[in-house]
């Protein structure tokens, strides 16, 4: 049973972050795990949906089908060519027809699975004209963005630590600052790194590139519906690389608009600097 005490900090817990959130609708969470999943997240962008049918309907029941065979062919020399069974051991050493097949089939296999898979590795590099591009740079530890075609504001995003989290945040998955992003639009992120090689990987969006400092590498995805979408950093990147997530909010494109212009003033850099880093050095 739950006290008046507890009650009133679930309530307070839960105004903070609403307080904390920009002024849209709050929408629901769809690109995260949940307990008993099975599978890859829902896909959230057309390249993630055929990357979901590769991997569901052609790489998995061929990986089924090799595990079943080998499984067979085990048992079979397992039980069947034992040392009771055959005290005296064949020695044939060479068989030109098996030779000839088990280079073959999987030569034809890897062809097979080249048909699917070429062309979504092309869509994935090609990226179409963006109406929108934001860069993620990774720090040890910590992603900060930047919006060059709004003004080009940066902020930092951090993990809420443990001893900070609000009633309906999720633990190393939540931010203090949020990638506001609009849907049915043309993303194009660029992603590159200040210390060591990072990994910007969004699972429903389809997206995982390295960020390699002195590089960027560009990726793109077209979100198809608005929610909450998290990631995380897919790259040893250290000691707290557990600590670095990705959480994406996409919203409509007016909705964007008003969080662009809240943004801008939210996050106004000072002599180049943005203010979270200032008061990280005021600090």
């Amino acid at each position: 049973m739950m006290t008046r005490s507890k009650i009133g900090a679930m309530a307070v817990g839960a105004l903070l972050t609403a307080l904390s959130l920009p002024a849209m609708a709050q929408e629901p969470v769809l690109g995260a795990p949940h307990d008993k999943g099975l599978g890859l997240q829902a896909p959230a962008t057309a390249l993630a949906e055929e990357l979901d049918f590769v991997h569901n309907a052609i790489l998995l029941p061929i990986i089924t089908v090799i595990t079943l065979f080998v499984m067979a062919l085990l048992l079979i020399v397992i039980f069947r060519f034992n040392e009771k069974r055959n005290p005296v051991p064949s020695k044939t050493t060479h068989n030109t027809l098996l030779e000839v097949v088990w280079t073959v089939v999987p030569a034809l296999i890897l062809v097979f699975i080249a048909v699917f898979s070429f062309p979504l590795l092309y869509r994935q590099l090609e990226i179409p004209n963006p109406e929108l591009t934001v860069r993620a740079i990774g720090h040890q530890w910590y992603w900060s963005y930047e919006y060059p075609d709004n003004g080009n504001f940066t902020f930092d995003a951090r993990m809420i630590r443990k001893d900070e989290i609000q009633p309906g945040q999720n633990y190393l998955l939540d931010t203090d600052n949020e990638v506001v992003l609009p849907v049915g639009t043309d993303i194009r992120i660029q992603i590159t790194a200040t210390d060591v090689i990072h990994s910007w990987t969004v699972p429903s969006f389809g997206v995982k590139h390295d960020g390699v400092p002195g590089k960027v590498n560009e990726s793109w995805f077209n979100i198809n519906q608005p929610g909450i979408y998290y990631g995380q950093c897919s790259e040893l990147c250290g000691v707290e690389h557990a600590y670095m997530p990705i959480k994406i909010r996409a919203v409509s494109k007016e909705d964007f608009q008003a969080w662009v212009a809240e943004a801008q003033t939210k996050f106004a850099t000072v002599d180049g600097t943005p203010p979270t880093q200032n008061v990280a050095a005021a600090e």
